[in-house]
């Protein structure tokens, strides 16, 4: 184990930050009461109203399928539905879970970059008091976006602004909201400006397993207990979760994290941009680098460095960096690409 392996397949494969793990152990003496009674829990909760507003209700859960379950199926009934992305994880990536959970549909909508735009959310609604057609109620977005897009504070506000107008509400994916945050160089609260309820994730920034419910508006959080605990999302032994949140908002920890990944995707995209062979498919605005490379190359550099392909018909792939990756990490992928790419291309061109 002398050899310690960092790639880039996503932000959950990096480990647990220090900080965070020394709050776990504080957190490890003696007794206390289970399922959140606890101080551990308190004082995350308390830190997290300091983000997300004084008025939000705080529900702790263990990971971001479950945080987005709970969340839509305290906003919907089974004959309703929700206009998200297409791309959107809770369409592609929690195995029909938000279906299975709410009993209702998902309208995925194609998007160039991830994004929801008034015009798309105005063009998903159609049926509406039609007793055969499910009807519209949620909109959910992402920030950061799947696609490593930010939503700025306008395009948000211009979202938010199109669910109000046809009676929707917003619920806002979060799993990688610290990163959205410091790159719009504002709040976490600012970041999911207008979302009623926020799937707030710790786990990709630095946390073990860590994520939250957060209802900004609180008319929409009683008897959301209880669909935590149907939902097998309360945890017994809250404090070793609740201590996580801690670590990571009593100082500014989750910004330095989601900062310090966000400058190595930037980076990355930097060192690749130029290498013939190579695009860079969309802005790197979070942690996330998208990028098309010549289909030769794709399985030996994934074999060396560890990423996903996003598309495999575009010879689309997916490089994340996260809290730990280095500057020494992201040099030698870039210098793989170039050294494959190369081969290749002179190939092509002989």
């Amino acid at each position: 184990m002398s050899h310690v392996h960092r790639g880039f397949a996503s932000d959950n494969a990096s480990g647990v930050h220090p900080d965070v793990l020394a709050a776990i152990a504080e957190a490890n003496v003696g007794h206390v009461h289970a399922y959140g009674d606890d101080e551990w829990t308190r004082r995350a909760e308390e830190l997290i109203r300091r983000h997300f507003g004084e008025q939000a209700e705080v529900f702790l859960v263990f990971n971001g399928t479950g945080a987005n379950c709970t969340a839509l199926q305290a906003l919907m009934r089974p004959h309703e539905y929700v206009i998200c992305p297409a791309t959107a994880h809770i369409n592609v990536d929690e195995c029909g879970a938000p279906e299975r959970f709410t009993g209702g549909k998902l309208a995925g909508v194609a998007t160039p970059d991830g994004k929801l735009t008034a015009g798309l959310v105005a063009g998903a609604i159609e049926g509406v008091g039609f007793e055969h057609h499910s009807q519209p109620r949620v909109v959910s977005i992402t920030q950061s976006t799947e696609y490593g897009t930010v939503y700025s504070p306008g395009q948000l506000a211009s979202v938010v602004a199109a669910a109000r107008e046809h009676g929707l509400r917003v619920h806002l994916d979060g799993a990688r909201l610290a990163n959205a945050a410091v790159s719009l160089g504002c709040s976490l609260g600012e970041a999911c400006s207008g979302a009623d309820v926020v799937s707030f994730g710790a786990t990709k920034n630095g946390a073990l397993l860590a994520e939250a419910v957060v209802f900004r508006d609180p008319a929409l959080a009683p008897g959301f207990k209880y669909v935590r605990k149907q939902s097998a999302q309360l945890a017994s032994k809250m404090r070793f979760v609740s201590a996580q949140f801690v670590a990571l908002l009593e100082g500014d920890l989750w910004a330095r994290n989601a900062r310090h990944a966000n400058a190595m995707a930037t980076l990355l995209a930097e060192r690749v941009a130029g290498i013939p062979g190579v695009r860079v498919t969309q802005p790197v605005d979070a942690n996330e680098v998208f990028a098309t490379l010549p289909p030769a190359t794709i399985a030996p550099l994934q074999a060396e460095h560890d990423f996903y392909v996003w598309d495999e018909r575009a010879g689309e792939v997916r490089w994340v960096a996260s809290w730990d990756t280095t500057a020494d990490d992201v040099e030698r992928l870039a210098a793989a690409v170039a050294e494959r790419c190369a081969s290749v291309v002179g190939i092509q061109e002989a």
